[in-house]
């Protein structure tokens, strides 16, 4: 398995996942971690998020970043020791107050939402 080029210090990334439904590509910027090698997402929007559910149709995804594209396969993080390797990650990176529209608090974000991998395809 080859590891994604991306710094990790790196906001954002985007993704783009084909479409359960509709077969089209979707497009969207998200916030990620990096561990050993692999890309590591959570879903605020739990398992109904749109980008979570096409991943889970197709696993075949491909990650942008500024002007690369690279080819990766996406999983669940379902070992609760790889889903706190996971959150522990994002909580360094990214602390912020959650959102309460959603009622989605800092620590669920961290600990409980739906968590992804993505490893790259060569």
């Amino acid at each position: 398995m080859s590891s994604f080029p991306i710094d990790p210090a790196r906001e954002c990334i985007d993704i783009v996942t084909r479409g359960r439904r509709s077969g089209r590509d979707h497009r969207v910027e998200i916030w990620f971690g990096v561990i050993d090698g692999r890309i590591c997402l959570l879903s605020g929007n739990g398992p109904r998020a749109d980008w979570f559910r096409n991943a889970f149709h197709d696993e075949n995804v491909r990650v942008i970043v500024d002007d690369q594209e690279f080819l990766g396969r996406a999983h669940e993080v379902t070992d609760p020791d790889e889903r706190r390797r996971v959150g522990s990650v994002m909580r360094a990176k990214y602390p912020w107050e959650g959102d309460p529209s959603i009622g989605l608090t800092f620590d669920a974000w961290c600990d409980d939402v739906p968590a992804l991998w993505i490893s790259r395809v060569e």
